[in-house]
């Protein structure tokens, strides 16, 4: 916070507002962010870890190298502290500067304790962008580390437009790109690598049918892919399952815009959705 409010172009904080370079200035609350609270609140869901994502919308990563320094800086150190004054209740996603990669400071982050890598979605929303990425993604697929692939900073749009607007259509655009660049290319560059699209990739599983009907092929569910619930109840996730089935699917969260939810698909499966599959995406397959 200290560092966005030392910066006098977005993304910044004047006080406790935000401001963007293509979104609404936004009020952030800053109870919604303390660490006391937000553990309570994760108990209350059931919740015994949680795993901290730098918000990508912010466009941190693709800032100019110098200026993303500092705030990349300030994210690791504050986020890997606050997994060890927590006692392991948080772990943390480690984030790059996309301008020019630094695959030495990423394994460091690794070795530091991140879990893995989180990338915007709208740097690999294409092949050739996922291709761009090769070099950070094959670290983590070397270390047995996962990916989680999260929207990025929204384009700039003409007129006024709802709140709303750049979460459902933007963000949703962006982790489409990123889904079908990953079905087109991702395997074939990255055999092993584990990763994961939140807000249920966009629903762009849900698409697969559309994809058949254009010419494509859908081929077999990948074991190794994910897509975490963060904005998605009951109907999203179900229709996301019918796809892709139960073993796909993570718990994840939009704290503070939206509470995780509970899809009502059974015991079993949010046995798979809370415990099994998570590990399995952070760990492997290790017992």
């Amino acid at each position: 916070m200290e560092a966005l409010r030392a910066r006098a172009d977005p993304p910044r904080l004047d006080g406790w507002t935000l401001h963007l370079a293509a979104e609404a200035p936004f009020d952030v609350d800053p109870a919604d962010h303390d660490p006391d609270k937000r553990t309570a609140r994760d108990a209350g869901d059931g919740i015994d870890r949680s795993v901290l994502s730098l918000s990508s919308p912010l466009g941190i990563e693709m800032l100019p190298p110098d200026e993303a320094a500092p705030l990349l800086t300030a994210w690791h150190r504050g986020g890997l502290a606050l997994e060890a004054q927590y006692e392991a209740q948080y772990a943390v996603w480690a984030a790059p500067s996309l301008p020019e990669p630094d695959t030495a400071e990423l394994g460091r982050l690794l070795d530091r304790g991140c879990v893995g890598l989180q990338v915007p979605a709208n740097a690999m929303a294409t092949p050739h962008g996922l291709e761009r990425l090769a070099g950070l993604l094959e670290v983590c697929q070397d270390r047995g580390k996962p990916v989680l692939v999260h929207p990025g900073p929204a384009r700039a749009v003409a007129g006024r437009v709802p709140q709303w607007w750049v979460p459902v259509v933007d963000y949703v655009g962006q982790l489409h790109g990123a889904w079908w660049a990953w079905h087109q290319a991702g395997r074939a560059l990255l055999p092993t690598l584990r990763i994961c699209f939140a807000a249920a990739g966009g629903l762009a599983p849900v698409h697969h049918e559309r994809l058949v009907a254009r010419g494509g092929r859908f081929g077999r569910v990948d074991p190794d892919v994910f897509v975490d619930t963060s904005s998605y109840g009951p109907r999203g996730v179900d229709a996301v399952v019918r796809v892709l089935g139960i073993d796909a699917v993570v718990l994840g969260s939009d704290r503070p815009y939206a509470a995780p939810t509970d899809p009502a698909l059974g015991e079993a499966a949010t046995y798979a959705i809370r415990c099994v599959n998570p590990h399995r995406l952070l760990e492997g397959d290790t017992p």
